[in-house]
């Protein structure tokens, strides 16, 4: 995905289609709700991947395939779209599935490769060649819920969870999609470490993306409404692009410090670095700001949220900004705690 392409992703659109988070999930060790997102990281709890990836539905999947579909399942549950059995109760053929990771199943791959170099094709095992697709995740959860609607993968670099959400929220307004499961994951595997440079970080993270009226004719509780996106070869271009201006209150800012240049292009109440808390997130990253994003946007705090990655380190910068929804209530219960 081109960077020209994406910063027109600002949708203008004559149908002016509100796009709204109606369900999140975790599945991130250290964090037992996305709530949590916005104290100290790692806490207590959260996912347990010895005992979470485990079962019969996970046989002959990808590590990171596994995650997906544990943090998939926990956000269709939140966003009430699944029934007692766990099977998608909303209009399958229009759901859309979009992945964004950039290391999800590189090991597979690896993996490949060696056992080609050892003992030629004949070596490999069919059971292990689709995980060496490059959207075997998306493939994965759509097969699980039997989401029929557009299916893809976003392997954008450090944009790339942001980059996800656009696209999502594109296919939505373009009428593609009526609901769309956005899903960020990076696994922690040796092949991800070294290409990090550092140690990666398991992460999983889905939220669910609707047109706020039709979130509404469901009874449907919004998180947040995702305001604006922009792509640009600089951060300051990008939320302007956004539709980020001073003259907006913005109470949370999600971004990395050391990616900002010289300049700051945004006041913000608060300052929030996610991989500074957790480690690198990659793929993962700008879908996990948003699960902050909306617990913030859900509790008594005040302002919008600007959510970047990106900057002089890289060859672009994203923004997205989130809003509350005109029905998003601050409520007596923990952001990131649903009935």
């Amino acid at each position: 995905m081109s960077g020209t392409s994406a910063a027109r992703m600002n949708y203008p659109s004559a149908r002016e289609v509100e796009v709204v988070v109606t369900g999140i999930g975790l599945a991130l060790p250290g964090v037992a709700k996305y709530g949590d997102l916005l104290g100290s990281l790692p806490g207590e709890g959260g996912f347990d991947p010895a005992t979470g990836l485990l079962g019969r539905e996970m046989r002959h999947k990808d590590r990171a395939s596994r995650f997906a579909l544990r943090a998939a399942e926990s956000a269709l549950q939140d966003a009430a779209l699944t029934d007692d059995q766990a099977s998608f109760t909303g209009v399958a053929d229009s759901a859309a599935v979009v992945v964004s990771t950039n290391l999800g199943n590189a090991d597979s791959v690896c993996a490949a490769i060696d056992t080609i170099t050892r003992e030629g094709v004949r070596g490999l095992s069919p059971l292990g060649l689709p995980q060496t697709s490059s959207n075997v995740i998306a493939g994965w959860v759509a097969i699980r819920y039997r989401l029929r609607g557009p299916n893809l993968t976003v392997c954008n670099g450090v944009t790339s969870g942001l980059d996800a959400l656009a696209w999502a929220r594109n296919l939505i307004v373009a009428g593609r999609a009526e609901a769309a499961v956005v899903i960020g994951v990076e696994p922690a595997t040796d092949v991800a470490t070294k290409v990090l440079g550092a140690q990666s970080t398991d992460a999983a993270v889905a939220v669910v993306l609707e047109p706020a009226d039709g979130a509404a004719r469901r009874g449907a509780r919004p998180r947040a409404t995702i305001a604006g996106y922009a792509r640009a070869r600089n951060l300051a271009a990008a939320m302007t692009t956004a539709g980020v201006t001073e003259e907006q209150s913005v109470g949370l800012w999600l971004g990395n410090e050391a990616d900002d240049g010289a300049d700051q292009p945004l006041a913000a109440t608060r300052r929030i670095d996610l991989e500074s808390r957790l480690g690198p997130l990659s793929g993962a990253l700008g879908v996990l700001q948003c699960a902050a994003a909306a617990a913030h946007l859900e509790s008594d705090a005040t302002g919008n949220v600007v959510a970047t990655a990106g900057g002089p380190r890289h060859d672009a910068a994203a923004a997205l900004l989130l809003t509350p929804s005109p029905t998003t209530r601050p409520s007596t219960q923990e952001p990131g705690e649903h009935p």
